[in-house]
C-alpha cells in the first residue's frame, strides 16, 4: 500500500511540473499590403524590447512580393510583447536605402502601422501583445 500511494504521489508531482514547465506559443502572421512593385524582395523582423526595437531583431526573414503584396508568418513565439519592421528592398541590395540626410528611400513599415514625425516609429506606438493565438498584422506601405 505504501509504494502505492509514493507511485501516485510521484506521477501527481511529474505532471505538475511538466505543466509547470511548458512554454505557451503563438504565430505572428505579417500580411504586407500596398507595395509599389513586385520588385526586390521585403525584409522582416520581429522584435521583443524597447532596447533593441529596429536594431537586432530576434527573428528575421525576408519574402518574395506577388501582387504588391507578401505575408510572413513567424511561428513558436511565446506570450510577451512585440513589435515587427519591415522594409521593402526594390532594388536587392539587401540594405535600406537612405539619401544624404539618412532618410530612407526605400518603403518601410511597422507593427500597428505606426509612423515616426521627424524620425522612425517609436516601439510604443509600434508593440503589440501576444496572448492566447495567432496574432495577424496587416502592415499598409
Amino acid at each position: 500500500m505504501q509504494n502505492l500511494i509514493k507511485i501516485f504521489c510521484i506521477t501527481i508531482l511529474s505532471i505538475c511540473s511538466s505543466f509547470a514547465q511548458e512554454e505557451i506559443i503563438n504565430d505572428i502572421e505579417v500580411v504586407i499590403t500596398n507595395l509599389s512593385s513586385n520588385s526586390g524582395k521585403v525584409f522582416v523582423s520581429l522584435y521583443n524590447s524597447e532596447s533593441s526595437f529596429l536594431s537586432k531583431g530576434i527573428k528575421a526573414t525576408y519574402t518574395k512580393i506577388e501582387n504588391n503584396n507578401c505575408k510572413v508568418t513567424f511561428k513558436d513565439v511565446p506570450f510577451g510583447v512585440y513589435a515587427i519592421s519591415l522594409f521593402h528592398d526594390e532594388n536587392g541590395n539587401n540594405i535600406m536605402d537612405s539619401n544624404f540626410l539618412g532618410i530612407p528611400k526605400e518603403a518601410y513599415g511597422c507593427s500597428n502601422n505606426a509612423r515616426g514625425f521627424m524620425g522612425p516609429p517609436k516601439w510604443e506606438d509600434a508593440k503589440f501583445q501576444v496572448t492566447n493565438s495567432t496574432v495577424k498584422q496587416i502592415i499598409k506601405l
